[in-house]
């Protein structure tokens, strides 16, 4: 998967996924300091892979996207990037973002590498979106090409209805 930050190619760790792929397992951290892995998510999961919480497009994003999910149905939304939890854990209480939980990637980085989004030359994840169902089956992937521009939020709220 080729990727630009602000027109500069960057290089993704990791293998990049595709629709009927199973989901890897991954180790994040949740604002309370505890792990989280695949096997802690239950149902129909979108993982929502962020540069940064602290950036507006990241912001806008995530703002969209916990808008959206208080829309949907028996779906659970993950914002993951390499943040620490403290950083996450202020946005969401600036933010009164409730319905979508934020984990951070920053101790393990098995959630980069395992999906295909850490980016090398910045130490950050690539903006990525993932559906995957009740099976761990991923349904829906997109990579965004360019690093600062939002996903396709109508794409992805299509394949999640």
């Amino acid at each position: 998967m080729k990727v630009t930050f602000q027109g500069n190619p960057m290089t993704l760790k990791g293998q990049s996924l595709s629709t009927s792929d199973k989901a890897p397992d991954f180790k994040l951290v949740d604002n309370d300091l505890n792990d989280v892995c695949l096997s802690d998510t239950k149902g129909k999961r979108v993982f929502v892979s962020v540069p940064s919480i602290d950036t507006p497009v990241c912001d806008l994003e995530t703002k969209r996207f916990n808008e959206e999910a208080s829309k949907l149905d028996n779906v659970k939304v993950y914002v993951i990037s390499m943040d620490l939890p403290f950083a996450q854990s202020r946005w969401c209480g600036a933010n009164s973002a409730s319905n979508v939980q934020l984990l951070s990637d920053y101790k393990y980085r098995s959630f980069g590498e395992n999906y295909g989004v850490y980016v090398e030359e910045l130490g950050l994840l690539a903006r990525a979106v993932f559906i995957v169902d009740e099976d761990n089956t991923i349904t829906h992937v997109e990579y965004c090409s360019e690093i600062t521009n939002h996903p396709d939020y109508d794409t992805i709220l299509a394949a999640l209805k």
